[in-house]
């Protein structure tokens, strides 16, 4: 791969969480793989008045540092720089300015700026704004680029305002709406699956296919997040984001060529084509739930409303599920369901693909019910990999048939660099590359899929919210939602998770 060229990364909020948790061992394992380019320093801005050698000190915290790589760790140390700013003071950002000036003069990096925003959401706005007026958004001397971490608004209107706002000093392709998720190999791997396999791309589709079901499951609560928790919830959380964007990359059409536009034109299409919800719909299509005090082994674990900055009376939800449609020619009729959820049993993320059983039923069935209903397990985290669930004849006499797995699993591929999600979608912004970030565009389609069910809890009283035991897989009426009343109960392991469930 060629290396980026000489740039600037500056980071508005160096003293944050995320910088020094996700950021900074990110370029480090960057700077470990030799992708870095050779002329690259990072200046992190804060609030915080700070030295550039406290700063390093600081952010080496953060670094696995070893007596094998020490000699490394100092180098990249050495590319970290720090600048004292007030956020919303203009004269400040001429400050920054001289001193990006200062630094590439010594440095010999020409004006090519990342700018990523590692800062509260209602910054999003005043940010680039400031930088635009300080001339910081000039590309006649270098490109400049804005990363921007989610949420992308808080409704429809906040995304549009938010969007028409960026646009207003930015293009388009100077925006990088980062979404962490998509920087997952294994999210990258299910275009690889569909669109490199002639078995699979001939049958993805409603001919084919029964159902999908689409489920992000954390053993965690809100921990110390309450305070901001309940001001958002697991549709906001997850819902508008995340999981719509693996809805996107496994109902999207073949893109002409691998390359930003044409994977995010498919993604867009996708949720163009999203059945929208009517009033009737929100209490029978979506459910929502909050986890309540439960025994969890030994440990008895407090409900949500008892969490620290969580109000006692508070409707927000800490699980949500959902069914929906997409009203094209591949999707017709197929159902989509997604679930996702904090105080579950197991932290799971996956995609389950499930085919329509054959037509004419000719052996003995293990299960009591239905016979082998194939399934393709695509599984994101933990014990990544894939998963097919086939009929498979048992020995002995007569042709029983029961379920048996065939999987793939990443560990397997122990030669191989696997890059951290942010490592990723950091080395794909310095390369221009914009393929795993989102587009203005989709992002308001997503909002305008949800926004019917925000506004249908606020406005309707009469709505439930429905009460779940922490630990368990969520309030017992969420069963309604699918065929058969029958959720994938997944466990923390892939390939034996009929055998044994370790959670």
């Amino acid at each position: 791969m060629n290396s980026p060229k000489p740039h600037f990364l500056v980071i508005f909020g160096a003293s944050g969480d995320l910088t020094k948790r996700k950021l900074i061992p990110a370029l480090f394992e960057l700077c470990e793989q030799k992708l870095l380019p050779e002329n690259f320093a990072v200046l992190g801005v804060s609030r915080t008045e700070l030295s550039d050698a406290a700063f390093r000190e600081k952010m080496k915290e953060f670094l696995p540092v070893s007596s094998q790589n020490g000699p490394c760790v100092e180098r990249f140390l050495d590319l970290l720089f720090y600048q004292s700013l007030e956020t919303s003071n203009a004269s400040d950002y001429q400050n920054l300015k001289t001193r990006l000036e200062k630094l590439g003069n010594q440095l010999s990096i020409p004006a090519n700026y990342i700018f990523y925003l590692s800062t509260p959401p209602q910054l999003y706005q005043v940010i680039p704004q400031i930088l635009a007026e300080a001339g910081l958004n000039d590309v006649s001397m270098g490109f400049k680029r804005i990363i921007i971490e989610k949420p992308f608004g808080t409704d429809l209107a906040s995304a549009k305002e938010l969007n028409r706002k960026l646009l207003t000093f930015y293009t388009e392709d100077q925006l990088y709406r980062i979404d962490h998720y998509l920087g997952k190999e294994t999210v990258q791997n299910m275009l690889v699956t569909r669109f490199s396999n002639g078995i699979f791309e001939p049958i993805w589709n409603q001919n084919f296919i029964h159902h999908v079901e689409i489920t992000s499951a954390e053993t965690l609560g809100v921990e110390d997040r309450g305070g901001y928790y309940d001001h958002s919830g697991a549709l906001r959380d997850m819902v508008q984001n995340h999981l719509m964007q693996l809805v996107g990359l496994i109902a999207m059409e073949p893109p002409v060529v691998i390359e930003a536009n044409a994977i995010r034109n498919e993604m867009l299409k996708v949720f163009q084509s999203l059945r929208p919800l009517q009033k009737e719909d929100i209490a029978t299509h979506v459910f929502r739930g909050q986890y309540t005090q439960s025994h969890i082994g030994n440990d008895l674990v407090k409900g949500y409303r008892e969490e620290n900055g969580v109000d006692p009376m508070s409707k927000t939800e800490t699980f949500v599920a959902l069914k929906f449609f997409i009203d094209n020619f591949r999707w017709a009729g197929v159902p989509i369901y997604i679930r996702t959820g904090k105080k579950l049993p197991t932290r799971v993320t996956e995609v389950v693909i499930y085919f329509k059983t054959t037509p004419h039923h000719l052996f003995q069935y293990d299960s009591v019910n239905e016979p082998v209903n194939n399934q393709l397990v695509l599984r994101i985290q933990p014990d990544e990999g894939v998963l097919l669930k086939l009929g498979m004849k048992v020995p002995g006499a007569g042709f029983r048939v029961q379920t048996m797995n065939m999987d793939f699993h990443y560990k397997e591929l122990s030669d191989s660099y696997l890059p951290s999600a942010y490592s990723r979608l950091l080395l794909d912004c310095m390369h221009g590359d914009a393929t795993l970030y989102s587009r203005s565009d989709a992002v308001e389609k997503a909002w305008e899929y949800v926004q019917p069910i925000l506004d249908g809890w606020q406005n309707n009283p009469d709505i439930p919210i429905y009460g779940y035991p922490a630990g368990t897989w969520g309030p017992e009426n969420v069963d309604r939602l699918v065929e058969n009343s029958i959720w994938r109960r997944p466990c923390k392991n892939l390939a034996h998770d009929g055998e044994y469930c370790e959670l």
